[in-house]
C-alpha cells in the first residue's frame, strides 16, 4: 500500500515540475527518501552499527547515492589555485638546478622571505601583515628576474600523512598563485608539499601546531 502512495506522490510532484532530466532525477531522489520514511513507520529498519574495521564498510545504499551535477563540478574547480599553469621548464632544465640545490634566502633578504601561516585545514593566508609581506615579495620577484623560488607547503602533525601532503600542496599552490597574480613570473616559481614531515616545533600544543602550519621559501639566483 505504501508503495502506491509513494508512486502517486512522485507522479504528482513530477507533473508540477519541468520535464528536464535533472528535475526528474531530483523527483526520484525525493521519492526514495519518502519511501524509506514510510518503511520506517511500518517497522522496516535499516542496519545501523559501529564499524569494527575498514572491511566492514560497504558504502551507502544504492538508492541514497546522488551523483554530482556538472554545474557542481564547474563551481568546485573554477576558482582553484591549482588550476594555474605550472612552469614551462622543470627544475634541472634551462640552467635551473634541481630543487635540492635551492637554498634558504641570505640574511639580507630574510625579511622578504619570512614564512606565512595558515589556520587549521585552511590554505588561504588571512593575516594582514603576512598578506602585505607577500605583496612585497611579489614586487621583489618582479624586479629581479634572475631569482627562482620554491614554495614549500607544511602542516601540523594531526590527520593522516596523505591528507597533509594534499593540504601542503594546496598551501604552496595558493602562495604561488598569489605571487603570480601580483606580478611575479609563473615560470620562476615552483611548489612542493612537505606534509607533516618537517615540523619546526616539536610540541603537541596549539602553539606548536600553529608554527608548523606554514609555507616557507627557498631560492636560487642565476
Amino acid at each position: 500500500m505504501s508503495r502506491y502512495f509513494i508512486f502517486a506522490a512522485v507522479l504528482l510532484i513530477g507533473s508540477s515540475c519541468s520535464r528536464d532530466s535533472q528535475t526528474w532525477e531530483d523527483v526520484k531522489t525525493a521519492g526514495r527518501h519518502m519511501q524509506r520514511g514510510v518503511d520506517s513507520m511500518m517497522g522496516k529498519d535499516y542496519e545501523s552499527r559501529m564499524l569494527a574495521s575498514d572491511s566492514d564498510f560497504v558504502g551507502p545504499y544504492n538508492d541514497d547515492f546522488i551523483p554530482l551535477r556538472d554545474a557542481d563540478l564547474k563551481n568546485q574547480f573554477a576558482s582553484s589555485d591549482a588550476a594555474m599553469p605550472q612552469p614551462k621548464g622543470a627544475p634541472g632544465q634551462f640552467g635551473v638546478p634541481n630543487l635540492d640545490n635551492f637554498y634558504a634566502p641570505p640574511v639580507a633578504l630574510q625579511s622578504l622571505f619570512n614564512a606565512v601561516h595558515f589556520e587549521t585545514d585552511q590554505h588561504v593566508v588571512r593575516n594582514k601583515n603576512e598578506i602585505s609581506a607577500l605583496l612585497n615579495l611579489a614586487s621583489y620577484l618582479k624586479k629581479n628576474p634572475n631569482v627562482y623560488l620554491v614554495v614549500e607547503g607544511h602542516c601540523d602533525e594531526r590527520a593522516s600523512a596523505s591528507y597533509n601532503m594534499a593540504l601542503g600542496m594546496r598551501r604552496a599552490n595558493y602562495i604561488r598563485s598569489f605571487l603570480v597574480k601580483n606580478g611575479a613570473d609563473l615560470n620562476r616559481i615552483y611548489t612542493v608539499s612537505r606534509g607533516k614531515e618537517q615540523p619546526i616545533a616539536l610540541g603537541h600544543s596549539d602553539e606548536s601546531w600553529k608554527l608548523n602550519r606554514r609555507s616557507q621559501f627557498r631560492i636560487y639566483e642565476k
